[in-house]
């Protein structure tokens, strides 16, 4: 099959594009994918994506504290790291994890990694799980002051609770 761009090589890249729930296939050679790659990350790129992310929430209060934030190790200034999405090292975690969770809760949904579970799960395992995402959302519930639902949650809890200690 021939590239669907210069018409003159071998297709080795096979791109499927999917613009406003229209797909479209493209079979390039390597020096038009090469090209074509280009072009996209001039468009978008990952690091604007969360650099952008990163302007979203309650900057008011923050701003003139987050201009002073700098890490320790590497000198990356929290404004540098919205300026080009990147960290400078593994301790810029640390140093910016105060701003970082809102971040990764936006990219991830949650600013905890959760991992798998095994399907074999203890029942005990399974509860304090359960507990524990039942907390996280009770807590951002009273945060932002919604409270009936917050009281739904609170009443979940203590029956989760007390089933554990009926298992134990």
């Amino acid at each position: 099959m021939l590239c669907d761009i210069c018409q003159k090589k071998q297709a080795t890249v096979h791109l499927t594009e999917i613009v406003d729930e229209v797909m479209a296939e493209l079979h390039l050679c390597e020096d038009c994918a090469r090209e074509k790659s280009i072009k996209m990350e001039q468009q978008f790129s990952l690091a604007d994506l969360i650099a952008g992310l990163s302007d979203f929430g309650n900057k008011q209060a923050e701003d003139t504290e987050k201009v002073k934030v700098a890490c320790l190790s590497c000198g990356l200034t929290y404004e540098n790291f919205r300026k080009t999405g990147r960290l400078g090292c593994s301790d810029c975690y640390t140093t910016f994890k105060k701003y970082l969770a809102s971040l990764l809760k936006k990219i991830h949904g949650s600013n905890q990694h959760v991992g798998k579970a095994p399907a074999k799960l203890p029942k005990v395992m399974k509860v304090k799980s359960e507990l524990q995402e039942l907390k996280t959302r009770l807590q951002y519930l009273i945060e932002t002051e919604a409270f009936e639902e917050a009281a739904k949650i609170r009443d979940q809890i203590r029956e989760l609770e007390n089933k554990e200690k009926g298992q134990k």
